[in-house]
């Protein structure tokens, strides 16, 4: 190893040097691996790094060989990344030996807690800035799903973004979170009863996966996360996938992501956000879309005042599939109205009515 980079939440990029290939782009788990020093032999995983990867693109360190961490001594029993090389054993909120076990066994369901639900993780912060440019004082919680990446930690957005959120729940297999769940629908439990959100948000971490096919897209798991919400007695608010930049027709107006997800997945139904101010063209493109939505699924088109505004003044730089705001205006302006709407439909006490 020639170098150290930035370092973020569980996240170290360094510098290795590698035979036939240079010098390399990598990044280190410190709670997996330890934390890498220059001059150490680094064990590198390249799959990432070779195929250039848009997001991710990194060589991943398996292990500094040299010197490892100690062996894990717990607390907790869940888990995660199963009968992987690196599966990481982690303290789920639902265990029976912690302080939360009686929480969540005896939650029964959200309250009627607006959940916003997206299919992409570059969602997460136009979709927290919509509800806190609505409602400042608001608690925003993160349940970050196991489509993408798997730790939490690798997500620079969710490190600049910490003390604008409740916390952060990774379900599934995915670990890394303030709080770590067995399930979605334990993961959502938590945000509502332990880090008292009055608002969640819910998507897969960075790295979706796509083949171009109707059904082969890691975002299907929005429909199913709707279902949980509905389930649990929560509010499920879709954040639309919306472009006019995108250079595959699939993906243009409202894609087919959330067409399948919301309209085919979704079966306890959503209210689908559009925002106002698209322009003639692609608003008319989206209300068409959206002219095929099963009965149980509500349009809301909600007035976006304000939020242009509120985005261009991000905490974290807003790109998806790496076009910025300016190029991809109508996509982050649907997550932050989709925000908005969740800001506006919270419950009030029992006490206001």
């Amino acid at each position: 190893m020639t170098a150290l980079g930035r370092a973020w939440r569980d996240a170290q990029e360094l510098t290795a040097e590698v035979d036939g290939d240079g010098e390399v782009r990598a990044l280190a788990h410190p709670s997996l691996v330890g934390v890498p020093e220059v001059g150490d032999t680094v064990l590198l995983n390249t799959t990432a790094w070779a195929q250039r990867l848009g997001t991710g693109g990194y060589a991943l360190v398996v292990a500094v060989p040299d010197r490892l961490p100690p062996d894990p001594s717990g607390p907790g029993h869940l888990v995660k990344a199963r009968y992987t090389p690196l599966q990481v054993s982690v303290q789920g909120v639902d265990e029976q030996d912690t302080e939360h076990h009686r929480t969540i066994a005896d939650a029964e369901d959200l309250a009627g807690m607006p959940v916003v639900v997206a299919d992409l993780h570059s969602a997460l912060p136009a979709a927290l800035i919509g509800v806190l440019a609505t409602d400042p004082d608001l608690r925003v919680a993160y349940v970050m799903t196991d489509g993408g990446a798997l730790v939490a930690g690798f997500s620079r957005t969710l490190s600049s973004l910490a003390s604008s959120l409740a916390g952060v729940v990774t379900v599934g297999q995915a670990f890394g979170g303030d709080l770590e769940a067995v399930t979605l629908h334990t993961g959502l439990l938590a945000a509502k009863h332990v880090l008292g959100a009055d608002v969640a948000i819910v998507s897969q971490g960075p790295g979706n996966l796509g083949t171009g096919t109707p059904w082969g897209f890691s975002g299907v798991a929005a429909g199913e996360a709707c279902n949980a919400v509905t389930v649990l007695g929560g509010e499920p608010v879709g954040a639309l996938r919306i472009s006019d930049a995108d250079p595959r027709p699939r993906h243009r107006g409202v894609s087919h992501h959330s067409l399948t997800a919301f309209g085919r997945v979704a079966l306890g139904g959503v209210t689908l956000i559009a925002p106002r101010g698209l322009g003639s063209e692609l608003g008319s493109q989206v209300e068409e879309d959206l002219a095929g939505q099963p009965e149980r699924n509500r349009v809301v088109w909600m007035d976006v005042d304000g939020l242009e505004e509120a985005l261009g003044l991000s905490p974290v730089p807003l790109s998806t599939m790496g076009r910025s705001f300016p190029e991809e205006r109508a996509y982050f302006l649907a997550a932050a109205a989709a925000g908005r709407y969740a800001a506006l439909q919270v419950p009030l006490p029992d006490d206001e009515g």
